[in-house]
């Protein structure tokens, strides 16, 4: 069965694609959601039109896409997360951790068009991200997992034994007073 894509549907196409599906997963899920119509010749026409004019457009947005793209290769990005013993995360680090951190860096990107290599993170190192501007430009970029710093345990116990003073003091002030 032959569709043409109205969205961009995962592992199957962009929008204004021809693609060939099978009978069940067009007629079953992919017409009903919106997600294409039936490529009859009026409607390939019809797309031959629209692509032409489009044409003009995709290429101002292409060469913004390569200018985020060299944006994107200047970035050096380090992500802070807690850890446990080694280097072990608590939680992981997600493509929505990498897009927040680009958006501080300057690049905004949407977390969907962010594949981390692997899934989530669940350890410190360097790691490497496909990042997709655009349908024709895919850039893969190369991040750091840091361990966040850990205050020293010499301060906890300072800080533990100042309240306990403080509660010594006021007690013999209060057993003074009677």
């Amino acid at each position: 069965m032959e569709l043409i894509l109205r969205k961009d549907v995962e592992n199957l196409g962009f929008a204004d694609d021809l693609v060939t599906v099978k009978n069940g997963y067009g007629r079953n899920f992919l017409i009903p959601q919106g997600q294409a119509v039936l490529a009859t010749p009026s409607a390939k026409k019809m797309l031959a039109e629209t692509l032409k004019q489009r044409a003009f457009k995709e290429k101002k947005v292409v060469d913004e896409a390569k200018k985020q793209t060299e944006k994107l290769n200047g970035l050096d990005i380090k992500i802070t997360a807690k850890t446990g013993e080694g280097d072990k995360l608590f939680g992981s680090v997600t493509n929505a951790d990498l897009a927040e951190a680009l958006e501080k860096g300057g690049v905004s990107i949407e977390k969907k068009y962010i594949i981390v290599a692997g899934g989530a993170i669940k350890r410190t190192g360097q790691y490497d991200a496909t990042i997709r501007f655009h349908r024709d430009v895919v850039s893969t970029f190369t991040f750091e997992v840091v361990a966040e710093a850990k205050p020293e345990v010499k301060g906890k116990s300072e800080a533990k034994a100042k309240p306990e003073e403080k509660a010594v003091e006021e007690s013999e002030a209060i057993s003074e007073d009677k």
